[in-house]
């Protein structure tokens, strides 16, 4: 171990133990803005895990999103819950496994196109489910969960997408996930069973954002389809990420912050128009910062070190 390592982990562990002392020192407004940062930080985390490696562009995180915030509606006041939880995780980790198997197949603009469409099939199978059967468009959620319970609950998830992401990244899954990014038709000729290593991720990656959902739900008195499967989630992660570097695993972080907070400013003071903004947004990112800001920093550190070499000593 590094002393670079270890000073960042000292870092990192300082943070968290700041973090965690927010809900106590914060009032309603901030604390409701910290929740809105750790939900974005670990949805556009849990993007990257799959789509940073495999170069996959997926629009299905409202559809995991949506999956557990409605089974906390149906359920949660029924079952504890922990066990609300487990089942929600469980629920998008057998969604996610079944949407890999049947469509990782694609790839490109086909799989973006299947992965929207995923989220709206399933937002209409809910909204078909509700007005025929259970003859109410929306469910109220009544839990006792705090405002301060939920952001810790993010918070421990962040440090378990952090945490995974880790160990995936120093493992065979996430060399053969590299590789498949680089090529994916060579991967197929190293041996990589390219399927299989693709919708292990993918499950990873959704069963974390079914978890996010699952643990915002109680943040909404009423939830409704139009809210728990909004694309404009999707489309927020993406971006997110993109703007940080989904290549790295702390790179969404880079984009999931300053934007969270922007997005908040723009939606108050241009609620008519955001969606145009957005749309601006994810265009000037894509065409100035390709590999988002992480890349940016790393062609930094390359050229300071280029210039360093080239100094005699």
């Amino acid at each position: 171990m590094t002393m670079r390592t270890i000073i960042l982990g000292a870092i990192a562990l300082a943070a968290l133990v700041l973090l965690a002392f927010v809900p106590r020192l914060a009032n309603a407004y901030y604390l409701a803005l910290a929740i809105g940062l750790l939900q974005y930080t670990v949805l556009a985390t849990a993007w990257g895990l799959f789509s940073g490696p495999t170069r996959y562009v997926s629009l299905a995180t409202t559809a995991f999103f949506g999956v557990g915030a409605y089974t906390v509606a149906v359920l949660g006041e029924v079952l504890p819950w922990p066990l609300v939880l487990l089942i929600a995780a469980s629920l998008g980790a057998v969604l996610a496994a079944i949407v890999g198997l049947s469509t990782l197949r694609l790839s490109g603009v086909y799989f973006v196109i299947f992965t929207f469409g995923l989220a709206e099939l399933i937002k209409q199978l809910v909204v078909w489910f509700e007005v025929n059967k259970s003859r109410v468009l929306g469910r109220y959620v009544f839990v006792n969960i705090t405002q301060s319970d939920i952001y810790w609950q993010l918070l421990i998830l962040a440090v378990i997408v952090f945490l995974i992401g880790w160990l995936i990244a120093r493992s065979r899954l996430g060399f053969a996930l590299r590789i498949i990014g680089e090529d994916e038709t060579v991967a197929t000729h190293c041996g990589i069973n390219t399927t299989i290593a693709k919708v292990m991720l993918f499950t990873v990656s959704a069963t974390v954002m079914t978890v996010v959902g699952a643990i915002m739900a109680p943040r909404w008195t009423y939830i409704e389809p139009a809210i728990a499967f909004n694309s404009t989630i999707s489309f927020l992660v993406l971006i997110m990420a993109l703007l940080g570097g989904a290549h790295r695993l702390w790179g969404p972080v880079l984009g999931a912050v300053p934007l969270t907070l922007l997005f908040e400013v723009l939606s108050a003071r241009f609620p008519n128009t955001f969606t145009i903004i957005l749309g601006c947004i994810f265009l000037v990112i894509v065409y100035l910062l390709p590999r988002g800001v992480a890349g940016v920093i790393e062609g930094t550190r390359a050229k300071i070190s280029a210039r360093m070499e080239k100094v005699p000593a």
